[in-house]
């Protein structure tokens, strides 16, 4: 059974959260704060971790730095009232895979901590399957209506990074900042260049498309 661990220093939230989680049918533990967490992490195993930004001692972003050194995979989900661009960004640059704005909706809660369980799933068996196309992370193959289409390392990362998360607009920024080396004096216009590429050479495929987010980047849209 899925396990999941709350990190939330409102007590009454915590209480609700872990109530409908378990209600959904998950095992839920729940902590005041980082550090109990910490506790709760050494002694048990768990498959998704939730947790506030704004709590004493340790906030959010450094539990979510200090996770990612021991546990890369595990996903993280930050629920918070900060709603600004920056607390966002901020966060997914210490190592979180999903952000909900308080309040927030409990069957979208549910939704989203599917998909993320759904990812983690992706990333453990190294193989994602949309429509007639199947990717095997591992083997960096593609394989389309049965047949193999070549693709550099580079288009392969791309593609399975904009299909692991449908519907998540990705910036040339991110794209060029996770898969271009840090040194490089590539331009942004390199992203568009694969892009272009990517779809072309999968123009065939029935399960996807690749769409265009103005004046930020791009986004995979399942059909």
């Amino acid at each position: 059974m899925v396990k999941i661990l709350v990190v939330e220093d409102d007590t009454q939230f915590n209480d609700i959260m872990q109530t409908i989680l378990r209600q959904a049918g998950y095992t839920v533990q729940g902590a005041a704060d980082p550090t109990a967490a910490y506790d709760a992490l050494h002694g048990s195993q768990f498959d998704l971790i939730l947790s506030d930004i704004m709590m004493p001692k340790v906030d959010g972003y450094q539990f979510a730095q200090d996770i990612r050194r021991t546990n890369p995979d595990i996903p993280i989900l930050f629920i918070t009232a900060r709603d600004d661009i920056a607390s966002k960004e901020r966060g997914f640059n210490s190592g979180i895979d999903d952000y909900m704005v308080k309040p927030i909706n409990f069957d979208e809660l549910q939704l989203r901590i599917k998909a993320l369980l759904r990812r983690a799933k992706i990333t453990e068996d190294n193989v994602l399957t949309v429509g007639n196309l199947t990717l095997n992370n591992e083997a960096v193959s593609a394989i389309l209506a049965g047949q193999e289409i070549s693709v550099t390392v580079r288009e392969f990362q791309i593609l399975y990074k904009l299909l692991s998360y449908p519907d998540h607009a990705f910036s040339r920024a991110e794209l060029m900042d996770e898969f271009w080396d840090l040194a490089s004096d590539t331009s942004m216009r390199a992203v568009d260049v694969y892009i272009t590429k990517l779809r072309d050479k999968f123009k065939d495929a029935d399960g996807f498309t690749i769409k265009t987010v103005h004046g930020l980047g791009y986004k995979a849209v399942l059909k």
